[in-house]
């Protein structure tokens, strides 16, 4: 059984999912177009990208929903200057995910894109939008990878600097 030590299985579980599915559709929105001939293998990738990014989108939700509602809170590591980083930091990944989520749903609105399978998406708004969108979408999603970086980086420092069990809170651990 679990301590109180660490988060609980569902936080766990959507922070992780959001982390990999974050960093594989910011890959996929970096590289593929310099690493993927056009034809249908790139307008595929494409598809599964948007496709992926709504699924983004539920866990999200899901993850700030869960968080709120039934996500264990845990004590306070250090109630000092690193504390309130911590929270700006959260806070503001939070911000950034709910910036590029939106903005890459608009996006495929604009564009009426094919997801995978049956579903074409309408054209609702001015086609001129595409590319500040995609500009915007791009920006922000970068901004949210520095930022997962710092993040990261900083539970790495806990984790082997400073030795302390932030990292381990986040970790799935066997009775």
């Amino acid at each position: 059984m679990r301590g109180a030590s660490t988060y609980d299985r569902g936080t766990i579980a959507l922070h992780w999912l959001t982390a990999g599915l974050v960093l594989g559709l910011w890959l996929i929105g970096t590289f593929l177009e310099d690493l993927v001939p056009k034809g249908v293998l790139r307008s595929g990738t494409w598809s599964a990208h948007f496709d992926f990014g709504f699924v983004l989108a539920v866990l999200v939700i899901a993850l700030l929903l869960w968080r709120r509602a039934r996500g264990r809170q845990l004590p306070v590591e250090d109630p000092g200057i690193l504390h309130r980083v911590a929270k700006a930091t959260h806070a503001a990944l939070y911000l950034l995910l709910l910036v590029v989520v939106g903005l890459g749903i608009t996006n495929a609105f604009v564009r009426g894109v094919h997801l995978i399978g049956p579903v074409d998406l309408p054209k609702l708004g001015d086609p001129s939008w595409r590319r500040p969108l995609t500009h915007w979408h791009g920006l922000a999603a970068n901004l949210l990878m520095g930022l997962a970086l710092f993040h990261a980086a900083a539970a790495l420092v806990h984790h082997y600097l400073w030795h302390d069990a932030v990292l381990r809170r986040m970790l799935h651990r066997r009775a």
